[in-house]
């Protein structure tokens, strides 16, 4: 790429950048190349990761640099380079996580990343660390709240985010980590350690010493000055210099599109075949990158970013009087919820506005405000116009004529006697077009002079169709009329009656209940305004409107025991040691499978998938695709070698195939592939086979499975007693239906797979899999090959939780089918989208249930049905079924009880095990049956908890033993120590008197979760471990690294073991060549199974070294390595381990041991909400959780903090919808909003608990990987907690059915108040458009 021989006949310029200080000059530089791509591909910088490919996720995050010649100063922004197009960067300096540091020179955020343990599988880092790297170099004392805010567009499904913030905060100007116990010592037990890392450890941070800027492009404003055209097969990018030059490009290429930050663009094109279309760029022209300040009102540039527009809004509203300034705060507020940093970094005004989408959460503001644009064309000169519903004339449309530019907005002050606000629903993911949704508000209204008369209102809307709305009625029928309570009362009857929703989206009523909600918040700001001046006062309660409910900066603490007094220092086990590769991980320089160096004559794979939910495959037409150039061939059903029926072991399972050849399941299916010479050739090429359906009827949810009797064999049930007879006896009974909705395992790295041919027939294949055997299995089946010719490798995965297991297997077998047609290598990475469509989610529940209880709250009888959404195939679901129905009861002793269990068949994609595997369901439906006995009975929920405990020496529902069920019990009295229950409890109660509109809600909630299989054949594990004669161990097993630590605990139990160091042992890759029919790395077992191996075979070498140890008692290691080397000793020993564990099927309860150990926790949280838009915020949560004796403090605590955040998405945040024909519809982070930095717990401590050593457990340790998950369901009764208070002040009492996951749609709904009363309900009209499986 520096060399000046390539191929220029096409291209007006060569593409000059610098990348970690190294000058790179490309003279054939494609234009429709991503940075992203180009670093990864081109300049082999893999450490930035494709997570998304829609800015959505942060894992590509990078900083680029570039020398402002008009300000004179060098600017420094994070951005996404997954959208950021390559000639973008032209003349500018990019730094990615290798420039920051290497693992032989760490920069101070990675050494604090890495010794805060603020990572887990580590996929998002080089990110996270990219997007601290931008902060710092342009502030080099951040404060806490400003970190926070600079990694809201960077995503973790691991750390739970905690020790992220917390490694980072040592960065702020007294450089602490927000962890109190780091302060001072903890005042408590000496035996607990409060804290996993000293911040006086870390190097000190010296802006100083980073890279300078590269003089070139500072001292050289050529390459900033001159205009430049990239010309490649299908795009043209040109970036002009002058407002004439643009204008003469818009006259000749009318159809050119204009961008800036390129989001909005990269998804109108995002799978379209568009033929050639030219970009035009610009940044560089004077009149569209100014900000000009006015006497009445600001200018801004089209191109000017949103960053660059909201630092100047800043600085007006902090030199004008706070009522002038209104209009310019209120787009401050809105820029804070608008998308990200690295997004607003890139988003230019001009673009935003020029998209015209109806979603704008600022086009409604600048309507409202009264802006202008200045517009501009070579033939008609320029000309200013209203930005009002006249510039947006329809969906995606404006006036503008196809040759004419926006040049600048104008945004005026707000006048004496106006009063201004704009209204959003914070923490709604960054919704696309296809979903009209979310609505918000731009509000202005002005008074005559010394008065409350309205003289003019502009209310405008963005979310109710498809375009921006503003209602002329109201404006016209408040003109003249007090601002008053009969007003208040008009226009929210004006609003439910004369603002049409589009049924686009669904939410029809929750939407509604946002106009009116978000009118009554700005009568109420503007009434308390006009207070003093002659105007009724505002109700004390009411003052709670006026606020938004703000998250205050991440604080926390982490107790776990010291180790023995007597522990030898080179003894890690019960120390919170870091991650093995987190060095590597921090600098970029771990490998994940996409990493690896492409091989000479490797072939890329791109899916072709169903796109119809339940139908008949007609024909399937490839000419198109396979005449393309660079597309090597077309695979499907008759390349298959061996078996297509899936899974290939049982063909009588299902109809499902590996690839669909006569009939479709589930939208998304796989239907063939096409192979080619890159990743983009060969997606366009996929969009380019054409497949004929024959449409069948398709069922998608629970209810229309049960209607049409769609359901898998066998039901199952368990019985105790005689419910009926109970139910008679109880002073209580309750009858309810409570669903549960599905979760995406959105794992970072999606499905990735390399496979290899080789000779005689053998398969290499590298798959990010978490059940790598059955890759080889399902491969060699599908090949027809025998499973001795397939070796499968896979060294770790960016993430798994469960969507790793067979899926990967199907992308795996399709792979290898690939490679075997082709002959060649073939590699493939699924874009996210196509990822969630594949891959099957979490079990969808519903249960209905009648509960019977005395009045005191004692629990006498339960009658249960649970249904699981399965999908198109049976899969693992009755496993699944067995799992929920073993934590059915959690902790609570019901005398009497039936519940059943069923599957439904429907045509959604299999759905599969995610972490926790069938029983989060089950608790958050016992412990909402448990919160509505409590109302019922009139006693507090967590008396009812406490009196309905099993006791020692009782049986669970299982018939399983609980030996160690003290432990729950001590769980349960420390949390509610630590967290103060009984004081908050009364601080909660005095806020929600006092608060009309913001309540407060508390829940605390205990888990009892098997840890383990329920399979008998799937408990066991192997290892093997070798010593050489240097005396460095080499350690394999069969268990896959993901983040969970399993390789790092797997090396502190053979250094304990073996007494040496742990830095003398290495542990590499996990292949089946080495560890055969390993079973797979799920259920929390990785520890238990592989450890206890890795620990076997350490055994047999120390019992192999031990006549040389006695020998020579005063040599070291490496004399008795060499002693029993030269002795001929083997210094190889495989180490096997199983236990007795394995339920029988045909008699679930017959005594059999059903897991290996009870897990034991409890979990305290505390949630405000805004009862009138459904937002909220976790305040704080605490967990006290039965570890066993902690093999790793630091890594068992990133457990329960990731997998509480996990599930707090799962059960709150995380909605999954589909269309009625069967297409997810919520897919990538554009649409599917996982946990972000600003949800977790304001604060958020966690305690394990001291003394608890597990007899069953390696030494004495527990699984943490599943059950803290569960823990998440005391937010979900938390919000329904603070609902309650909410329907109390509207008069209603009683028990409620609150579902899960508590969106911002269920809250704002059962907030039941005068503006839900008088609106239609929303069940059937929000079905028109999507349903929830």
């Amino acid at each position: 790429m520096s060399s000046n021989n390539s191929n220029t006949e096409n291209n007006d310029n060569s593409l000059v950048i610098f990348v970690n200080g190294k000058k790179v000059i490309d003279n054939d530089v494609d234009p429709e190349l991503s940075l992203l791509s180009y670093l990864r591909r081109k300049l082999r910088l893999t450490g930035s990761k494709l997570g998304c490919g829609e800015g959505g996720c942060g894992a590509c995050t990078v900083m680029l640099s570039r020398y402002d010649h008009r300000q004179k100063k060098i600017l420094h922004y994070s951005a996404n380079a997954c959208f950021t197009p390559i000639c973008a960067v032209h003349g500018m300096a990019v730094t990615t996580v290798e420039g920051v540091g290497t693992s032989n020179k760490l920069h101070p955020i990675q050494e604090r990343l890495a010794k805060a343990h603020g990572l887990q599988c580590g996929f998002c880092t080089p990110g996270i660390v990219m997007s601290m790297y931008a902060l710092l170099r342009n502030n080099p004392q951040p404060t806490a709240r400003r970190i926070e805010e600079s990694l809201v567009g960077n995503l973790c499904r691991c750390t739970g985010y905690r020790p992220i913030i917390e490694g980072l905060n040592t960065f702020t100007e007294n450089g602490c980590c927000g962890n109190p116990s780091a302060c001072k010592k903890f005042e408590g037990d000496e035996d607990m350690i409060c804290g996993l890392f000293t911040p006086s450890d870390f190097t000190p941070y010296d802006p100083s010493q980073e890279p300078i800027f590269p003089p070139e492009l500072q001292l050289n404003e050529e390459l900033q000055s001159t205009s430049v055209r990239f010309v490649g097969k299908s795009m043209t990018w040109i970036r002009p210099v002058t407002l004439k030059e643009l204008l003469q490009l818009k006259a000749e290429i009318p159809d050119a599109k204009l961008v800036v930050g390129n989001a909005e663009l990269k998804f109108e094109l995002m799978g379209k075949d568009t033929g050639h279309h030219t970009l035009i760029s610009p940044l560089q022209i004077p009149e569209l990158s100014c900000i000009n300040v006015n006497d009445d009102s600001m200018t801004f540039g089209s191109s000017v970013t949103l960053t660059s527009m909201g630092e100047a809004l800043r600085k007006q509203v902090e030199e004008l009087p706070r009522l002038n300034g209104q209009v310019y705060s209120s787009l401050l507020d809105m820029f804070e919820m608008f998308g990200d940093v690295q997004l607003r970094n890139m988003s230019g005004i001009g673009s935003h506005i020029m998209t015209a989408s109806p979603l704008s959460d600022l086009i409604p503001l600048l309507m409202a405000a009264g802006s202008t644009v200045t517009i501009a064309s070579l033939q008609g000169g320029s000309r200013t116009v209203a930005l009002d519903t006249n510039f947006i004339t329809g969906y995606r449309k404006t006036c503008l004529k196809p040759d004419e530019v926006l040049v600048s907005v104008t945004v005026p002050k707000t006048k004496e006697n106006e009063y201004f606000s704009g209204y959003k629903v914070k923490n709604q993911a960054h919704r696309r077009d296809y979903t009209v949704a979310m609505v918000n508000a731009g509000c202005k209204v002005e008074f005559e002079h010394g008065s409350n008369v309205v003289k003019d209102m502009v209310l405008s809307f963005g979310g109710t169709g498809p375009s921006i709305v503003v209602v002329p009625k109201i404006t016209d029928k408040s003109k003249g009329r007090k601002w008053d309570e009969n007003l208040l009362k008009d226009i929210l009857q004006m609003l439910r009656d004369d603002v049409p929703l589009s049924a686009q989206g669904g939410m029809i009523e929750y939407r509604r209940a946002l106009l009116q909600s978000y009118f009554f918040k700005f009568y109420t700001k503007v009434q308390s305004e006009l207070l003093g001046k002659q105007t009724p006062s505002l109700a004390d309660t009411d003052n709670s409107a006026l606020s938004t409910i703000q998250k205050e900066v991440t604080t926390g603490t982490q107790l776990f025991q010291a180790t023995p007094a007597d522990q030898p220092a080179n003894d890690p086990i019960g120390r919170p040691v870091g991650n093995l590769s987190n060095i590597q991980i921090v600098t970029g320089e771990a490998v994940f499978c996409e990493d690896i160096p492409p091989i000479p004559d490797e072939l890329h794979l791109a899916l072709v998938l169903s796109r119809r939910a339940h139908a008949k495959i007609i024909s399937v037409d490839t000419s198109a695709a396979t005449s393309l150039d660079g597309v090597h061939c077309y695979v499907g059903q008759a390349d298959v070698p061996g078996t297509n029926s899936w899974p290939p072991q049982d063909p009588t399972d299902n109809e499902k195939e590996l690839f669909a050849s006569k009939k479709v399941l589930h939208f998304g299916q796989i239907i063939g592939g096409i192979v080619a010479e890159s990743p983009e050739i060969a997606h366009k090429a996929a969009k380019m086979v054409k497949v004929v359906y024959e449409d069948l009827k398709p069922v998608l949810t629970i209810k229309e499975a049960i209607a049409c009797q769609s359901l898998y064999e066998p039901p199952m049930c368990l019985e105790e007693g005689k419910p009926g007879d109970e139910f008679g006896k109880s002073d209580h009974v309750i009858e309810g239906e409570f669903y549960i909705g599905a979760q995406s395992h959105f794992y970072m790295e999606t499905q990735a797979c390399l496979v290899r041919p080789q000779e005689l027939d053998e398969m290499l294949i590298i798959a990010s899999a978490q059940d790598f055997v059955d890759v080889q299995k399902h491969a060699a089946e599908v090949l027809g090959i025998s499973y001795n010719k397939v070796t499968v490798k896979t060294r770790r995965l960016g993430g798994g939780f469960g969507g790793k297991e067979g899926s990967a297997a199907i992308v795996a077998a399709v792979c290898a089918v690939a490679a075997r047609k082709a002959g060649k290598p073939v590699r493939i990475m699924l874009e996210r989208d196509k990822d969630m469509q594949v891959v099957g989610t979490r079990h969808t529940a519903m249960a209905k249930y009648k509960v019977g209880c005395s009045k005191d709250g004692h629990l006498k009888a339960m009658e249960l049905e649970l249904y699981l959404n399965a999908g198109c195939t049976k899969g693992i679901s009755m496993f699944m079924m067995i799992q929920a129905l073993s934590s059915q009861h959690n902790v609570y002793k019901i005398p009497a009880y039936k519940v059943c269990a069923r599957m439904c068949k429907t045509n959604i994609a299999c759905c599969q095990a995610m972490r926790g595997a069938g029983t989060p369901q089950a608790h958050a439906i016992i412990d909402s049956i448990m919160d509505n006995v409590a109302r019922k009975c009139q006693i507090t929920p967590e008396k009812v908890r406490e009196m309905n405990f099993y006791k020692e020496g009782d049986l669970d529902n299982f018939c399983q033993e609980m030996p160690d069920i003290s432990n729950m019990y001590r769980c349960w009295n420390e949390c509610m120590q630590r967290s103060n229950y009984y004081q908050r409890r009364e601080e909660v109660e005095a806020f929600n008197r006092t608060n009309r509109w913001k309540k407060r809600g508390l829940a605390i909630i205990p888990l009892k979760r098997i840890v383990g299989f329920q399979l008998r054949f799937l408990n066991q594990g192997s290892a093997l471990v070798h010593i050489y004669t240097d005396g460095s161990v080499l350690l394999t097993h069969g268990g896959v690294e993901m983040g969970q630590g399993l390789h790092t605990k797997t090396v502190q139990i053979a250094s304990r073991v073996l007494c040496i160091p742990p830095e003398r042992i290495h542990i590499n890759e996990t292949s089946t060549d080495k560890i055969p029919n390993a079973s797979t790395t799920s259920a929390s077992s990785g520890t238990d199974l592989n450890g206890n191996a890795v620990r076997v075979a350490c055994e047999i070498l120390m019992e192999r070294l031990e006549p040389f140890m006695k020998q020579n008692p005063n040599g070291s290691w490496n004399d008795w390595v060499q002693a029993a080397y030269f002795n001929r000793v083997s210094l190889s020993a495989s180490g096997y381990f199983c236990n007795s564990v394995g339920l029988d099927l045909e008699n679930i309860r017959n005594g059999n041991k059903g897991q290996y150990y009870f897990s034991y926790g409890v979990g305290c949280s505390e949630v405000e909400i805004d009862c009138l838009t459904g937002e909220h915020q976790l305040k704080r949560t605490d967990i006290v959780m039965d570890a066993g004796t902690s093999l790793n403090p630091a890594l068992d605590i990133g457990q329960i903090e990731g997998g509480f955040v996990q599930g707090y998405g799962y059960f709150v945040t995380e909605e999954l919808r589909y269309s009625k024909k069967g297409e997810l519809l919520t897919r990538g982070p554009g649409m599917y909003r996982i946990p972000g930095v600003s949800d977790i717990p304001s604060q958020f401590n966690v305690t394990l608990l001291k003394g608890a050593p597990c007899k069953d457990g390696i030494f004495s340790a527990k699984g943490l990987g599943e059950p803290p998950l569960h823990l998440a369901v005391s937010v979900l009764l938390a919000i329904k907690d603070a609902i309650t208070y909410a329907r109390d002040d509207h008069g209603l009492s009683g028990h409620f059915e609150f579902n899960s996951p508590a969106t911002s749609e269920r809250i704002r709904l059962a907030c039941t108040d005068d503006f839900t009363d008088k609106n239609q309900t929303s069940e059937e009209t929000e079905e028109e458009f999507f349903v929830r499986p």
